[in-house]
């Protein structure tokens, strides 16, 4: 259990999980001081009667009082008064994670943008494992939907786009996430052998949330805490977590899972950086630099076209010239083109990307900082 000294002097209770109604929780703890927040909040599924199988047993379906609201008034209340006091919480560059069914999350939706979350993406989860439709008049339910959102429309909100891309062998990360539901060992059973949660989520599903919205030490708030998934996959990941439960059975299965969870460890929490994170370095310093002379050659990919470098950084060819980019766009007639990749130069007979220069004066940039630091 740890605690965080926050701007405001007060005492951030990280690595907690906190009892009671979870806007007067969040009421209580200091603004801006969280930088994500992954909510999974009641469906209000308004299930009329029992549900059962073929084989007539009956369906472990969500029918807990918490997720019993008299009216959609009263849910969309409920869910004004939340997320008021989760805005309050993020910093000005944090973000948001809602997940909800067909039947609460285009409410949610209308209030995100009422309180002026600006939307970032909706991600489709898409179950490998279902559950069929017994009764046989709808279609199986196969998927729940995310929205994720920026506190306004100026944050500079936390994005991994390399990690997730390396996740995803790879393959820029699409917004259908094909991830089975919680089973088997990971699956929290009480102490008759049921589900300790009906809507325990995967920790796939979260491990990829945090690991594209947040950095190791961030602060991660979970207001539906249930059994912990949030919390277990923060703490393994190097974040730290605040839940809010109100449910005390919740609140010891949640408690005792974390407990066990071992934290990975510190070399193994770096992500792949975002490359629009690192320094720009303009192709003029290498000309500056002397790393490449006015008048050497470049050679494009397939070394289909060659250029001369200019003392302005620029390179001209035959009818061309401008940038690394412009230049190798026109040539391929394309409308855009990274330079950096396309460019190369000779060393010893061997063709070298360009980039690798700015790779280099990226290093030493680097060094730089951490030696006034």
């Amino acid at each position: 259990m740890t605690t965080r000294n926050t701007a405001a002097e007060h005492v951030l209770p990280l690595n907690q999980i906190l009892s009671g109604d979870c806007v007067e929780v969040m009421n209580s703890l200091p603004a801006g001081s969280v930088d994500l927040i992954f909510a999974d909040p009641p469906y209000n599924l308004q299930l009329r009667g029992d549900l059962h199988r073929p084989d007539n047993s009956k369906v472990d379906a969500v029918d807990d009082h918490w997720d019993q609201f008299a009216s959609f008034a009263t849910y969309d209340s409920f869910t004004k008064d939340w997320l008021a006091a989760a805005k309050r919480l993020l910093k000005p560059n944090g973000a948001i994670w809602v997940i909800g069914s067909y039947h609460n999350v285009f409410r949610l939706g209308t209030e995100l943008q009422n309180q002026g979350f600006w939307l970032l993406n909706d991600v489709v989860w898409r179950k490998s494992n279902p559950m069929p439709n017994f009764k046989g008049k709808r279609l199986t339910n196969a998927h729940e939907t995310l929205i994720w959102a920026s506190r306004d429309e100026a944050a500079k909100y936390t994005f991994n786009y390399e990690a997730l891309k390396a996740l995803n062998d790879g393959i820029q990360m699409r917004s259908d996430w094909v991830i089975p539901l919680c089973t088997g060992h990971e699956r929290l059973k009480d102490e008759n052998g049921d589900k300790a949660h009906p809507t325990q989520k995967p920790e796939a599903l979260l491990h990829r949330v945090i690991v594209a919205t947040t950095n190791p030490g961030d602060v991660v708030l979970d207001p539906f805490f249930g059994t912990g998934t949030t919390g277990a996959v923060a703490k393994m990941l190097g974040r730290d977590f605040i839940g809010i439960e109100r449910e005390a059975a919740y609140r010891k299965a949640a408690a005792d899972r974390i407990a066990r969870v071992r934290r990975f460890d510190a070399s193994a929490l770096e992500v792949t950086g975002s490359k629009r994170a690192e320094p720009r370095v303009p192709f003029g310093q290498v000309v500056e630099r002397g790393m490449l002379r006015p008048g050497e050659e470049l050679f494009s990919l397939g070394n289909r076209f060659k250029v001369k470098v200019r003392a302005d950084g620029t390179l001209i060819g035959n009818d061309v010239k401008g940038s690394i980019h412009q230049v190798g766009a026109a040539l391929e007639g394309a409308p855009s083109c990274n330079g950096w990749t396309y460019w190369h130069f000779k060393r010893d007979g061997k063709m070298v990307p360009i980039d690798i220069l700015r790779q280099q004066i990226r290093a030493e940039m680097e060094a730089d900082g951490s030696r006034t630091h």
